[in-house]
C-alpha cells in the first residue's frame, strides 16, 4: 500500500486563541472538535503527532500590567495545561489514544515531560500534547514548539495560523501584501516577518527543522500539510 503521508513525525503548534473560536476567549468545543477530527485523521494515517498549544485564550502575559513577568508567564503556562486537557478529552472522545505531558510537574493530572517516554508513546500510536511551554518564563510557546520539535526529532513543525502563509506585511491590513511560497529561517529572523519569535526561528534553523505556516480556518489543512500538498509557506534552508 502506498504511503499516504510525507512526514512521519510532526510537531503541530496551535495557538490558544484558535481554540476560542468566535467566542474570542475560553474554549469553544464546536471549534475544537473539527481540529481534533483532523488530528485523528492524521494519526490514522500512521503519522506520529506531537502538539504544543498556547494559552492566549485564557491569559496574555504581555497585557498583565505591572505584574512580575515570571509570574505572569507561569499563569500562562497553567493556561496551556487547560487547553491541553481539553484537546486530550476531545481526541479521546474521537477514539484517539492521547497523553498529556507537562514541563512543570503536576502528576495528579498529567505525566511529567520525559523525552524518551514521549517517543515511546509516538511509537505506540498515541498523540502527545506538551503543556506548560518550556517550563521556564521568558520563553514563548513558539519557542517551546521549536524545542520539542528538536527533542523528538520531528520531520517538520506545522504552525497553524489565521492566514494562509507568510506575507511581507499583514494581509489583514494591507491588500497589496505579497505571500511567500518558500522562505529561509534567516529571512524570518532578519526581516522580522512575525511568523514566530526570533528565538523559535533560530532554534529551527540550528536544528534543520522546516516550518510550514498554513491556515487553520479549514482544519483539514492539517491533513493536507502532512500529505505534502501545496499549501501555506514552507520555511527551510
Amino acid at each position: 500500500m502506498e504511503q499516504q503521508f510525507k512526514y512521519k513525525r510532526i510537531l503541530l503548534k496551535l495557538s490558544g486563541e484558535v481554540l476560542a473560536g468566535n467566542k474570542k476567549t475560553g474554549i469553544d468545543f464546536d471549534t475544537v472538535e473539527p481540529i481534533c477530527e483532523a488530528i485523528r485523521d492524521v494519526n490514522n494515517l500512521g503519522v506520529q503527532v506531537g502538539i504544543v498549544v498556547g494559552g492566549g485564550n485564557f491569559w496574555r502575559g504581555r497585557s498583565s500590567g505591572n505584574m512580575d513577568r515570571a509570574r505572569a508567564d507561569h499563569i500562562g503556562m497553567l493556561a496551556t495545561v487547560m487547553n491541553s486537557l481539553a484537546l486530550a478529552d476531545t481526541l479521546e472522545q474521537l477514539g484517539v489514544e492521547v497523553r498529556v505531558q507537562t514541563a512543570i510537574e503536576m502528576k495528579q493530572i498529567a505525566e511529567p515531560y520525559i523525552r524518551l517516554r514521549a517517543i515511546h508513546h509516538f511509537e505506540k500510536g498515541r498523540v502527545v500534547i506538551f503543556g506548560c511551554g518550556t517550563g521556564m518564563p521568558y520563553f514563548s510557546t513558539d519557542t517551546a514548539a521549536s524545542l520539542r520539535a528538536a527533542e523528538i526529532n520531528a520531520d517538520i513543525m506545522l504552525k497553524a495560523t489565521n492566514v494562509d502563509g507568510v506575507y511581507d506585511k499583514d494581509p489583514n491590513k494591507y491588500p497589496d501584501a505579497v505571500k511567500f511560497d518558500t522562505l529561509t529561517h534567516a529571512i524570518i529572523v532578519e526581516q522580522g516577518l512575525g511568523v514566530m519569535d526570533s528565538t523559535a526561528a533560530a532554534m529551527c534553523k540550528d536544528n534543520n527543522i522546516p516550518i510550514l505556516v498554513f491556515n487553520l480556518n479549514d482544519p483539514q489543512n492539517i491533513v493536507r500539510a502532512v500529505k505534502g500538498e501545496d499549501i501555506g509557506t514552507i520555511v527551510q534552508d
